[in-house]
């Protein structure tokens, strides 16, 4: 059983260890709370001296102002080193927020392939969450009682080791509640937490697609899983609150119990003479100081084995191996070909995505794929992007790999325009510049002229608040062709080498798809453009079109070349276009 605690608890201590202890206000708030403690063990035995010579004649005005003065200074001790621990704590988690942060902007696309945004984000808020109240809370009252507790057994030890032995009796049987509740509570708390994480993760996928849920009247069916969940959590809840319901009535029974024995035993030697009455009320003095510590020891360890949950979830996270390629060197690719060389992927164990892929590219020129859904064209644009890396084979830019490439060299050259042009809540302005690290220097004329550019500055100009206007959370405020045109702009904006679009005009009206072709087309001269097509009419003047079926290459060459010895390819032409 101890070795097992010892192993679970290993990765809390190690966790909290490494954010980098703020020494300093450490120091401040144990001395503050050893100061405290010493401050306060002088009460009972200041109160014990004024009891024993207590006569109203003889009120001893000195000794009063003395414990005055005392619990003044107590007090004063007390707040400050309380804040000292409550500020350590709340720094740890800060800077354990902030790793995890960190850390999830720079996972891999695949782990949130597998892991849904609302349990990644409930480990960033509740799990840390746990742990803050245990070192926040819990943790600077574990380390005021546990100072308390052995000054005050210490001065009763001086005072009567008869009565302190007699006051033990209520530490193993401390120990047998809490030992098994302590066990118990862990397991409840994993499951809670799981279960919270699992919740929060439905309620944000079902609120960021409320407008798919309302079209589908699909009201009910997520009442009823989010019925489930929630009774999942109270269930865990009443658990959870069980344990609490048994550790406190518990704790009040074995504490009454010793108070009315010390009481009692201490009664028969203040009338037998042994014990003065000052000694005896000071004794109880030390107990209750004794006894409110262990009282708050139940709910810090039943917090540990709560945080100890949180703590694997946490570590769990920090452990994903970040994005290849964040510390490979800058590189201008201006000008230089691209090579895909015997590329094959897989986004598990199953079947391959791509088989064997390669083509070259030529600075400057025109690529598109083409072919049925679920060829690989989407996923030939993530290894692009290097979202992901090959299962084997190599992208190559010039004579470099990819892999030698800085990620963030790499995509700071790649203008990327799709179908949905997603956006960040907040304002036109904000999101024409999103992801630029010069964005103070962009000055109002320089965001004007992209805007033209995507012809985007009419409609901006018509809100009242132009540049400043609230596109509203996905960009709902703004029409398909509006967003587009956003996505445009702040491709001019970033002025990239490379061009890669997922057939930007698809799901656009007429009026709007003539605007953006417009756009693109001014986008696109001179840059090394990959374009995805669903609609062989944007494409036809491509230098070069792939045709991709089940992640092999079955064609390649140029609208009129594929239409000539492309079975399939002529047929989509013929489909389409005639």
């Amino acid at each position: 059983m101890e070795k097992e605690q010892k192993n679970t608890l290993k990765p809390f201590f190690s966790l909290i260890l490494s954010t980098k202890i703020p020494k300093l206000s450490l120091a401040v708030g144990l001395i503050g709370s050893l100061i405290t403690t010493l401050v306060g063990l002088t009460i009972p035995l200041l109160t014990r001296e004024m009891v024993d010579g207590f006569s109203i004649d003889s009120l001893n005005t000195f000794l009063i102002a003395v414990i005055i003065i005392v619990f003044i200074l107590q007090a004063v001790t007390s707040g400050i080193s309380t804040y000292a621990l409550i500020y350590v704590g709340q720094k740890i988690i800060a800077r354990l927020r902030e790793r995890m942060w960190f850390k999830l902007l720079r996972l891999p696309v695949k782990y949130y392939d597998k892991n849904t945004s609302g349990e990644t984000v409930s480990r960033v808020v509740n799990d840390t969450g746990i742990v803050r109240d245990l070192i926040s809370q819990h943790f600077p009252q574990f380390i005021i009682g546990i100072i308390t507790i052995i000054g005050a057994v210490i001065i009763l030890f001086v005072m009567d080791w008869k009565m302190t032995l007699l006051m033990f009796i209520s530490v193993p049987i401390t120990v047998l509640i809490i030992m098994p509740l302590g066990s118990r509570m862990s397991k409840i708390s994993r499951g809670l937490q799981d279960e919270t994480a699992s919740f929060t993760g439905n309620v944000q996928q079902t609120l960021s697609e409320i407008r798919l849920m309302k079209a589908s009247n699909a009201e009910v069916t997520e009442e009823k899983k989010g019925l489930t969940g929630i009774e999942k959590l109270f269930s865990y809840g009443l658990k959870e609150g069980l344990i609490f319901s048994l550790i406190a009535p518990l704790m009040y029974f074995v504490i009454m119990i010793v108070i009315v024995i010390i009481i009692g035993y201490g009664g028969i030697r203040v009338a037998d003479g042994t014990m003065t009455t000052g000694s005896l009320v000071a004794f109880l003095l030390y107990l209750f100081q004794i006894i409110f510590p262990i009282t708050s020891f139940a709910m810090f360890f039943t917090q540990l084995q709560k945080a100890k949950g949180a703590t694997e979830r946490i570590i769990g996270i920090l452990e994903v191996d970040v994005e290849a390629g964040q510390e490979g060197k800058s590189m201008d690719i201006t000008n230089q070909a691209i090579h895909v060389d015997d590329v094959s992927f897989s986004y598990g164990e199953n079947e391959p995505v791509l088989k064997n892929v390669s083509f070259d590219v030529q600075p400057g020129t025109m690529v598109a794929f083409a072919g049925p859904s679920g060829g690989g064209k989407t996923t030939i644009f993530g290894l692009l992007e290097r979202f992901y890396e090959p299962t084997s084979g190599d992208i190559r830019i010039g004579n470099t790999s990819a892999k030698e490439l800085s990620i963030y060299s790499w995509r700071k050259q790649i203008g990327y325009v799709s179908q949905d042009s997603p956006m960040m809540v907040g304002t036109i302005r904000e999101n024409l510049c999103y992801g630029l690290e010069d964005r103070e220097d962009i000055t109002d004329d320089g965001l004007w002229d992209v805007s033209k550019m995507a012809y985007a500055d009419e409609f901006i100009k018509e809100f009242s608040n132009g540049l400043d206007t609230e596109v509203g959370e996905r960009g709902v405020m703004l029409s398909g062709g509006q967003r587009q045109r956003i996505a445009i702009a702040r491709a001019f904006l970033r002025d990239p080498k490379i061009l890669m679009m997922d057939e930007a005009t698809a799901s656009l009206d007429s009026q709007s798809e003539g605007i953006v072709q417009q756009a693109l087309a001014r986008l696109m001269e001179g840059r090394t453009t990959f374009v995805i097509a669903h609609r062989l009419s944007t494409i036809v003047n491509a230098d070069k079109i792939i045709f991709i079926e089940k992640g092999r290459i079955t064609g390649e060459g140029t609208h009129q070349e594929l239409v000539r010895s492309h079975n399939l390819y002529r047929e989509y032409a013929e489909q389409q276009l005639t």
